[in-house]
């Protein structure tokens, strides 16, 4: 594997871990006990708590190497939920293969690394309903292929990578990669539940040309505050992980909604967002 390849690998496992306190510390809220380490980006104690258990599969190796040292600490979370001094590393180090193994699929390193950390579950049986509801307020064209509202806010289900359904994909209302349309201003609400059995999949609104990289977000930011999910962890027999993202589509404009994962919008798990004036 070309160095390239290697960085992005390794890229990618910090954005997915990364993805922990935008995604799964908002999942699990409920669950919490305990602060998370001050200026770490998120407030949920439990997802510290298996954040630390996680990384002490590694025997609390330096994987940042440098001034960084343990990852098992607050200062190793704090970078991880967004930092901005970025490891050595990730300028052309070697690829941890403690961490990564013997896959090179960061879909799949990143379904099990987080397949029990904590969060709302759903049912199989109740996943395949809500892919299918027409949500509230909702103006469904299946013959577009797109949904629309027109009110002040939008709640939508969408479904990662179902079994039975194109793979690489999004399922909402019943279709694959709608167009999803709102008025500048709609409070947006978006539950994404991870369907793929052996993969990792979360949902991002970001800026048009970032459907076309390798890696979405290292292209291009969240169009919008908190309009990003980065990932989900693999099902378990606890069900499908669950996570809700929320934000204001505050600017006119076409985007598009994607799963951040390495090569899954490349492959298509990617739709249209388009807010009007």
């Amino acid at each position: 594997m070309n160095q390239k390849r290697l960085v992005a690998l390794v890229a990618v496992a910090v954005l997915a871990i990364g993805g922990l306190g935008v995604g799964i510390a908002v999942a699990a809220t409920h669950h919490s006990s305990s602060q998370a380490p001050a200026g770490s980006g998120a407030s949920d104690g439990s997802t510290y708590s298996y954040y630390q258990s996680m990384m002490g599969r590694y025997g609390g190796s330096t994987m940042m190497g440098g001034s960084y040292g343990s990852m098992m600490g607050a200062t190793g979370y704090a970078w991880m939920m967004g930092g901005t001094s970025a490891p050595g590393w990730m300028h052309g180090g070697t690829l941890p293969g403690y961490m990564m193994g013997t896959n090179t699929d960061p879909g799949k390193v990143m379904g099990r690394l987080f397949a029990n950390a904590p969060g709302p579950r759903v049912s199989s049986s109740a996943a395949i309903k809500l892919g299918n509801e027409v949500p509230a307020g909702g103006t469904v064209s299946a013959g577009h292929n797109s949904i629309s509202f027109s009110g002040s806010s939008a709640h939508l289900v969408a479904l990662a990578s179902p079994p039975g359904g194109p793979d690489e994909t999004f399922h909402v209302a019943g279709m694959v990669n709608p167009a999803i349309s709102v008025k500048s201003g709609t409070r947006v609400t978006i539950e994404v539940v991870n369907a793929d059995p052996d993969t990792a999949h979360g949902l991002v609104v970001t800026a048009t040309g970032s459907a076309s990289s390798w890696m979405p977000m290292m292209t291009s930011p969240p169009a919008f505050g908190g309009a990003a999910l980065w990932f989900l962890g693999n099902p378990t027999s606890a069900g499908m992980h669950a996570g809700t993202i929320s934000f204001v589509a505050s600017t006119p404009g076409t985007y598009r909604y994607l799963c951040a994962v390495p090569g899954h919008a490349q492959k298509g798990m990617v739709g249209t967002f388009v807010v009007t004036g």
